[in-house]
């Protein structure tokens, strides 16, 4: 399938994927600055991170009560939310500030993530197609495009008060790619899946593909918000340049991605999800050794093939698991799970490297990502026993 007819199928949450990968690949870049001007040790920003995390399960709580509250207008509404978000960090000038500032940004991003991704499975479902590689893609390209602008103007001189709310006026012409008629929006939305809590869900598939989001984001999110710290201060790279470690990143799985979208067709999203565990651990631990910037590079574009087609392909297989009315239920459920990868990965880094240095937090981060194998080998027999 092509990525036009994808883009076709699933513009509105492809949109908001988008908007949640500049979101994301803008604070990657500016890692460095938010840490300087919240003064905050690796430790302290490790704690900030967790915040987040509060506020992103708590928010993946209520996406199915959203959903059917608002109908074809979430992802518009919830969307506006994270725009708001971009403007947060600049009023983090304290530790204190940054916690709470992380708190109301992990909500936001989190709502509008999973409203996303329920949107996408409940396409997949009525279209009969594999949109999550696509619009996942579309995620990684404008985050790998985001860091690459903002750490060129960081570079160039501009700080995040200037950056920010430009690339949130950006994200407003976003807003408006969400926007569904309900001649498409059908009756496979999250509004027909509200029920889902009523009925029993399938919860050791909600957990294993838990298990496997929370592996994948551990990987993911630990690289995104770590790499371009690592590169300025362990290599001395500078001001700027630490944004090439989430741009290739993002560039990278955005490119995967898109094979993806043909190798889920091809050999199952099981199988690919086993070889990137694997890609996974071996990249975490080139960037632990890595002894040049290039090398750190080289680890990252190599987590980068890993983790790409991962969160996909585990959605994907959820979602054919479960009953179409209980599928925004399970989803935002092994969200939760994911999400607290998401979120506390960066913070168990910034902890670790108090106390030890960063090149043992990705060296830890290798272990947690061999926990996908497990996971997925039990939930790929889960899916060919039709349970």
């Amino acid at each position: 399938m092509s990525i036009i007819r994808a883009t076709q199928v699933s513009r509105a949450p492809m949109a908001a994927l988008m908007a949640v990968g500049v979101f994301w690949g803008a604070i990657a870049a500016l890692v460095p600055d938010i840490k300087f001007v919240a003064q905050a040790s690796d430790q302290q920003l490790g704690l900030a991170l967790l915040m987040s995390a509060l506020g992103g399960m708590g928010a993946t709580y209520l996406v199915p009560r959203v959903g059917a509250r608002l109908g074809r207008g979430t992802l518009p509404v919830v969307a506006l939310f994270l725009v708001a978000a971009f403007f947060l960090p600049l009023f983090a000038r304290s530790v204190l500030a940054l916690g709470v500032a992380l708190f109301f940004i992990g909500a936001s991003v989190a709502m509008l993530d999973i409203a996303a991704n329920v949107r996408i499975s409940a396409l997949e479902s009525r279209h009969k197609l594999h949109l999550m590689n696509a619009n996942h893609a579309m995620f990684s390209f404008a985050f790998g495009g985001a860091a690459l602008v903002t750490g060129l103007a960081r570079k160039a001189g501009y700080t995040m008060d200037e950056i920010l709310p430009a690339l949130a006026g950006g994200c407003v012409f976003l807003v408006l790619g969400m926007m569904e008629n309900a001649g498409t929006y059908g009756n496979a939305n999250i509004d027909t899946q509200a029920t889902a809590g009523r009925s029993r869900p399938p919860w050791p598939a909600i957990i294993l593909t838990g298990v496997i989001l929370f592996a994948a984001f551990i990987g993911e999110n630990s690289t995104e918000a770590w790499s371009a710290l690592h590169l300025e201060r362990t290599f001395g790279a500078a001001p700027g340049e630490g944004g090439y470690g989430p741009t290739v990143l993002g560039l990278v799985m955005g490119t995967v991605r898109l094979s993806g979208q043909v190798m889920a067709e091809k050999l199952g999203e099981a199988r690919l999800i086993l070889w990137s565990a694997v890609l996974g651990v071996v990249g975490t631990v080139v960037i632990g050794a890595a002894l040049t910037q290039f090398g750190v590079l080289l680890g990252v574009a190599i987590v980068g093939v890993g983790m790409a087609v991962v969160v996909p392909s585990a959605n994907s297989i959820l979602g054919r698991l479960v009953r179409e009315d209980q599928r925004a239920h399970a989803i935002s459920r092994a969200w939760m799970f994911g999400m607290v990868g998401f979120f506390v990965g960066p913070s168990m880094m910034g902890l670790i490297s108090e106390v030890f240095s960063l090149r043992v937090s990705f060296f830890v981060m290798s272990v947690v990502i061999a926990l996908m194998i497990p996971a997925t080998l039990a939930l790929a027999g889960r899916a060919t026993a039709g349970r």
